[in-house]
């Protein structure tokens, strides 16, 4: 089964493919997704200066989901602006996700990003897990005169990547400002915020940053992604892409986010536990679930969902 999707007028050989932040911060990460079964190369969410992160252990998977609180490690910008015409070779749509601490930092790195012509960039709106540096995405006015800046210097594709937002008064208030900037795409959601695991065993919390505190993905955030990509996908109607980023495990979860009017999906924590293969048993799974459907495509069941 054909399992290519259309986002922005670029086509994606398949429609699942790495969040920002999983497996591909270096040359070696990013090139292993093209080589993969990988819809496409997602970069790491990239700042002004290259920067180490937070300190480890950062990253721990439970049944259930994970934590994390990685404060954006990545090579910089001019790195990844110098790697991205290498990675077309691949024959896949490579997007860029720009952040910044700053926001002056996001026009500096679009301005140059542009200029190395990704298929597609992502603008990170949401990254939980910077001490000190509040989520822009629950700023609207800020938000606003960010993408209203960032929008005059991106000529491919724009999309923007969300927090997750809890009530239907955001859901509606951000719409009004991504209609008014003029977005191309969203991506729904950022890992959600400020969780807490705790080891009982040890009695300890489980990442040294932010004294346990960090991002939650996995399964147990899929509820809260489906609900903003449903509640997203209503704003707009259908008529804006958006790619579902939360709890994808299988492919009945993808199948989940096309039903809410996902056109896509993106990986995190099942592609960091897994690998790269899991992209070959996604396809599988998915594929044969359609089929078992009766739907000839995932473009055929975006947005499907019935109400009772």
């Amino acid at each position: 089964m054909d399992l290519s999707v259309t986002i922005a007028g670029v086509r994606f050989p398949a429609c699942m493919m790495n969040a920002a932040g999983a497996l591909c911060v270096t040359r070696e990460e990013l090139e292993a997704l093209g080589r993969s079964r990988s819809g496409a190369i997602v970069t790491k969410s990239m700042t002004v200066e290259p920067r180490q992160g937070n300190p480890e252990p950062r990253y721990y998977g439970f049944p259930g989901g994970s934590i994390n609180s990685m404060g954006l490690p990545n090579l910089g910008y001019r790195a990844y602006a110098a790697l991205i015409p290498e990675l077309k070779k691949f024959g896949k749509p490579v997007v860029a996700s720009v952040a910044g601490l700053c926001e002056d930092d996001f026009i500096t790195i679009a301005e140059a990003i542009n200029a190395s012509a990704p298929d597609l960039i992502e603008v990170n709106l949401s990254c939980p897990n910077i001490p000190g540096k509040p989520q822009i995405g629950y700023d609207l006015e800020a938000s606003e005169r960010l993408m209203k800046r960032v929008r005059k210097v991106i000529t491919v594709p724009m999309g923007v990547k969300l927090p997750p937002y809890f009530d239907p008064a955001h859901h509606e208030q951000t719409a009004k400002v991504i209609e008014r900037v003029g977005v191309d795409f969203l991506s729904l959601i950022n890992s959600v915020g400020n969780g807490l695991v705790v080891d009982p065993e040890r009695e300890t919390v489980v990442i040294k940053p932010k004294g346990g505190f960090g991002g939650l993905g996995g399964p147990l955030i899929k509820p809260v992604a489906l609900a903003n990509v449903r509640a997203f996908w209503k704003q707009f109607k259908g008529r804006l892409p958006i790619i579902g980023t939360g709890g994808v495990v299988s492919g009945s979860d993808i199948f989940e986010h096309l039903l809410c009017g996902a056109t896509a999906v993106q990986v995190g924590t099942v592609l960091v536990e897994e690998g790269l293969g899991v992209f070959d048993r996604l396809q599988s799974e998915l594929a044969a679930l359609l089929d078992k459907k009766g739907y000839s495509s995932p473009a055929a069941c975006i947005g499907k969902l019935k109400e009772l």
